[in-house]
């Protein structure tokens, strides 16, 4: 999205969460919000504790309890100015450690919790929109996620979830890695290890990598104050040239990377870590 406003406040992960969870954070404003957004590569669940935002690509407003899966479109948030909310970011990889569900099903989708039918989610749910505590909202949360994964986090689940951290880390060093590189570094076929990311991560290693290309660009822009050609982005990030690069930038983002930087200031929520 573009540069975080100020009235955002972020929390680490407890020791034990950090291999799943990036960080939690949490927004509050009485100012009507109009912001810009891009696919960040990794899942979320947003608790709203006022009024839920507005986005015009889904024709909807997120509801109150919101499951978030990959995305590959920019899209607007809209608040009225009656804005409240907490939001758990997970690793790209890792929420379905935490859901009985396929990732796969949260493409491209934000969906309601309570259509999950968790009766321990709900409960969640219900604490965090009625405490007025953000710090123990966040305990509140961490809490469940320890408790799902004392249930479900079995053996066969926690060898796939290491698979898919050494295929992720591949793709964030380097994103142009083959299928077949990525598979072979799992000791899974090209079929099977599609079938398990897909299903871990809610998109196709191929997109997933695009992804992750159009994220380093915008970490790159975001930390060159001097600026950088757009022949050195691409090379840096791992397009085939630079028209490449400048469309798939604009089919994430909707701007070129010279219009972005005229009304924007990028960020990268991939590849920044705001929690240390």
């Amino acid at each position: 999205m573009d540069r975080l406003p100020k009235n955002f406040k972020f929390y680490k992960p407890c020791d034990a969460l950090q291999p799943f969870v990036r960080y939690h954070w949490a927004f509050q404003s009485k100012q009507v919000l109009n912001a810009l957004t891009f696919p960040i590569g990794c899942p979320q669940i947003i608790f709203h504790r006022k009024t839920p935002l507005y986005i015009p690509e889904l024709k909807a407003s997120q509801p109150r309890l919101t499951i978030s899966g990959q995305v590959n479109y920019p899209a607007h948030l809209y608040s009225n100015g009656d804005t409240e909310m907490i939001v758990t970011v997970f690793q790209p990889h890792a929420l379905k450690v935490f859901l009985p569900i396929p990732l796969s099903a949260l493409h491209n989708q934000e969906i309601a919790g309570y259509d999950l039918n968790l009766p321990k989610l709900n409960e969640l749910a219900a604490r965090v929109l009625e405490c007025a505590d953000t710090s123990l909202c966040i305990c509140m949360i961490e809490e469940w996620l320890l408790s799902q994964m004392a249930e479900t986090y079995h053996s066969k689940k926690e060898y796939d979830f290491k698979r898919m951290t050494a295929a992720i880390q591949q793709i964030l060093n380097h994103p142009e890695t083959p299928v077949a590189r990525l598979a072979s570094i799992t000791c899974l076929s090209s079929k099977q290890f599609e079938r398990l990311f897909n299903d871990n991560v809610g998109a196709n290693p191929k997109e997933y990598a695009r992804i992750v290309r159009f994220q380093k660009s915008l970490g790159i822009l975001q930390n060159s104050p001097k600026g950088i050609s757009h022949a050195q982005l691409a090379d840096l990030c791992g397009y085939a040239d630079q028209s490449h690069f400048i469309r798939e930038f604009k089919q994430f983002s909707g701007h070129t990377p010279r219009s972005l930087l005229d009304s924007h200031a990028p960020y990268s929520d991939l590849f920044t870590n705001p929690v240390g």
